[in-house]
């Protein structure tokens, strides 16, 4: 038996990102619950699915409740500091590290950001302004 890797020195594939984040929304599912959401009639073999959510179970990205016949699932990696891990390697590899270069692009991109999101943005600006900020 192979053992475990930390989840933490694991970048889920664009493919394992997709069955997470049916997991993150739905909660525990069975392999076909999983296929049915990502791939529907797409063609993509249910056996694609198993295969891929046993790697990931490998990988220690998935949990999996093998106590009854259809194997349950469920995320093994929280869905927010899998964002912010990425949100971190991406302002430090593409903005040397800054992540307001990063913010000031992604909102100066098009297509812009919509006025319920710039108003997200500025209650959130308004908040961390309250709090003190950061020097």
């Amino acid at each position: 038996m192979t053992p475990r890797r930390s989840h933490e020195t694991h970048w889920p594939t664009e493919a394992e990102l997709g069955i997470l984040r049916v997991l993150w929304e739905r909660g525990p599912s069975t392999v076909r619950e999983v296929h049915e959401t990502l791939y529907g009639d797409d063609g993509a073999g249910y056996t694609t699915a198993l295969k891929l959510m046993q790697i990931m179970h490998a990988k220690g990205l998935v949990e999996r409740d093998d106590s009854q016949r259809a194997h349950v699932y469920r995320a093994g990696i929280n869905k927010q500091r899998t964002q912010k891990r990425y949100l971190v390697d991406m302002a430090r590899r593409l903005f040397d590290g800054s992540t307001p270069q990063m913010v000031l692009h992604a909102l100066g991109s098009q297509p812009g950001a919509s006025r319920a999101e710039l108003a997200q943005i500025r209650a959130l600006l308004n908040k961390i302004e309250a709090e003190g900020g950061k020097s």
